[in-house]
C-alpha cells in the first residue's frame, strides 16, 4: 500500500477550501496521509508568518488522522529533494510513497526518486491575499491576544539600522545640524535605513535629500558606527545601530523639510560647548566626540 504525501506550506490563518480539498482528495486516495510542511529559515514574516508547531495543529484539528513532519528550505534543489526523500525513507522504512502538490507546487523543483502527482487547483484561492486579507484584522479574544504574544517572543531580537550624515563645509571647520519639531536639541542629519535602499550610502543620501532639500555634496564617507541608545529603544530587547558618514556641502541652501524643523550650520570649534550646555541630543555625544577628535 503506498503511503500519500502532501508537500505545502499552509501558511494561511485557517484552511481554505483549496487546502482541505487537498486533504481530502489524497486521503481518499491512500489509507495513510503524511503532510510535509515547509519550514523557512526565517522566523515570522509576512510570507511565512505561522511556524511548523501552529500549522500542525491546525491540520491535525480537522485532519487528525494525518502525520505531520516538518521539512527545512533549502537553497539547492537538488539537497532539499534528497533530504525529503531521506526524511520519508528513515522515518518510515518499510513504505512506498506517493507525493502531492497543487497550487504553485514543489513539484517542478523537486529532483528526487519519489513518484509525484500534480493535482488540479480547487478553487482561486490565493494564500498571500488571504494573509493581506486578515493582517489588519483585531479580534476580541483571548486567544488572539496570546497569538500577538506568541508571534513576538518567537522572533530573533532585531536591530534596526539607521544612518547618520555630517555634512561639513569651509574646510570641515563647519557642520550642519538639525532640530526636530519633537525635540529641542542639535543631532545629525539622519534615520532609518529603507528595505528598498541599495546601499547605507544610499539610504544617507535619501535622508539627507528628504530632511535638507535639494543640495549638492560630495561623495559619502563611512566614518563609524555605533549602538543607540534611543529613547524609545532603551526598555526593549531590539536595538538601534547606526552607521555615520561624512561628506562636503558643493552647493544649495539646507531647508528643514520632514520631521527636521530648523538646521544651523555650527563651527565645529562650537561643538564642545553646545555638548556641555546639554543643547545637543545625547544619543549623539558619542559620535559627536568621534568627530571632534578626528576634524577639530
Amino acid at each position: 500500500m503506498t503511503t500519500g504525501v502532501i508537500i505545502a506550506r499552509f501558511q494561511t490563518p485557517y484552511l481554505h477550501e483549496g487546502h482541505r480539498n487537498l486533504l481530502e482528495q489524497v486521503s481518499a486516495k491512500h489509507s495513510k496521509l503524511i503532510v510535509l510542511l515547509g519550514v523557512s529559515p526565517i522566523k515570522g514574516s509576512r510570507k511565512n508568518p505561522y511556524d511548523y508547531y501552529t500549522r500542525e495543529k491546525m491540520i491535525k484539528k480537522d485532519f487528525p488522522g494525518a502525520i505531520v513532519l516538518p521539512v527545512s528550505d533549502h537553497p539547492s534543489d537538488a539537497t532539499w529533494s534528497e533530504s525529503l526523500d531521506n526524511l520519508l525513507k528513515s522515518v518510515f522504512p518499510n513504505e512506498h510513497f506517493c507525493l502531492y502538490g497543487s497550487r504553485d507546487s514543489f513539484i517542478p523543483y523537486y529532483t528526487g526518486k519519489l513518484p509525484t502527482v500534480d493535482l488540479p487547483e480547487h478553487g482561486d484561492h490565493n494564500a498571500t491575499e488571504l494573509r493581506k486579507q486578515y493582517a489588519g484584522k483585531v479580534f476580541d479574544s483571548k486567544d488572539f491576544r496570546a497569538g500577538i504574544l506568541y508571534a513576538y517572543y518567537n522572533q530573533y531580537t532585531k536591530v534596526y539600522p539607521t544612518v547618520d550624515v555630517a555634512v561639513f563645509r569651509n574646510d570641515r571647520t563647519e557642520i550642519l545640524l538639525g532640530k526636530k519639531s519633537n525635540n529641542n536639541k542639535w543631532r545629525l542629519i539622519g534615520g532609518f535605513a529603507d528595505p528598498e535602499d541599495e546601499s547605507f550610502e544610499q539610504a544617507a543620501k535619501r535622508e539627507l535629500a528628504e530632511e535638507c532639500g535639494i543640495m549638492e555634496v560630495g561623495e559619502m564617507t563611512y566614518e563609524t558606527s555605533a549602538k543607540i541608545n534611543d529613547w524609545r529603544y532603551r526598555n526593549e530587547a531590539d536595538k538601534i545601530i547606526t552607521s555615520l558618514y561624512s561628506c562636503d556641502h558643493i552647493f544649495g541652501t539646507p531647508a528643514a523639510q520632514d520631521d527636521i524643523a530648523d538646521l544651523q550650520w555650527f563651527k565645529l570649534s562650537q561643538l564642545p560647548q553646545l555638548i556641555a550646555d546639554e543643547k545637543t541630543t545625547p544619543e549623539h555625544t558619542g559620535l559627536f566626540n568621534f568627530l571632534l577628535d578626528r576634524y577639530l
